[in-house]
């Protein structure tokens, strides 16, 4: 697999690190909002879902939607100072034409360094932000607690067909009683947490709040 599909330098890093930080909170984490402008309409998926090349069409799909040419993934945790670079030699992001095929997304995400799998961004990605230059939608993943969260969609109308398209996928309330208790003890979610998650990502509807993202 050609290193070529992740960035190639510090500045293409930068890049990706810049267009993730406009769309999402960084240092945020799940249930908080992780989202600079919440949009209505979440949907949920298992984590390593978005890890492998099958989700390919759905990400290229939601970039298309709002003009990107690129798709864009940041890996947040472990950090690229501390660990991909000493480690590996990489930047632990990418930014793929939507031309591109799924083999080419799993190029990128399965590479593996030094033919090293755990350094591959599939396997040692604990925290992943996705989005495109317009900044209008995104996904986040967290390997704990198992999921991750898309925002974006033009309409209620697009949000059900792309869900009936790549899914599947589940609204907040679906996560919490499928996705969401396998990671916790006794696998029941917190209370606190549920509520959080709920009041941050339960509307169903799949029209803007506040006007959208950027």
């Amino acid at each position: 697999m050609p290193e070529v599909d992740l960035v190639a330098d510090r500045n293409a890093y930068l890049a990706v690190r810049s267009h993730c930080a406009a769309v999402f909170d960084l240092d945020a984490r799940l249930p908080d909002q992780v989202f600079r402008r919440g949009l209505s309409g979440a949907l949920f998926c298992e984590f390593d879902a978005v890890l492998a090349p099958d989700l390919w069409p759905a990400l290229r799909a939601m970039a298309r939607w709002h003009g990107d040419t690129q798709v864009e993934l940041l890996v947040l945790e472990p950090d690229s100072d501390a660990f991909y670079l000493p480690e590996y030699r990489i930047h632990p992001a990418m930014s793929l034409s939507v031309e591109a095929g799924a083999d080419d997304y799993w190029g990128a995400i399965g590479f593996e360094p030094g033919g090293d799998v755990m350094g591959s961004i599939s396997i040692s990605a604990n925290v992943i932000a996705v989005t495109g230059p317009s900044g209008r939608w995104g996904c986040w993943g967290e390997r704990d607690p198992e999921v991750a969260v898309f925002q974006g969609f033009p309409n209620a109308a697009a949000r059900k067909d792309w869900c009936a398209q790549f899914g599947p996928f589940l609204d907040a309330s679906g996560a919490l009683e499928s996705y969401l208790p396998l990671s916790f003890a006794g696998r029941a979610v917190p209370v606190e947490y549920a509520a959080t998650l709920t009041a941050n990502y339960g509307t169903s509807e799949g029209t803007p709040q506040d006007g959208g993202l950027g």
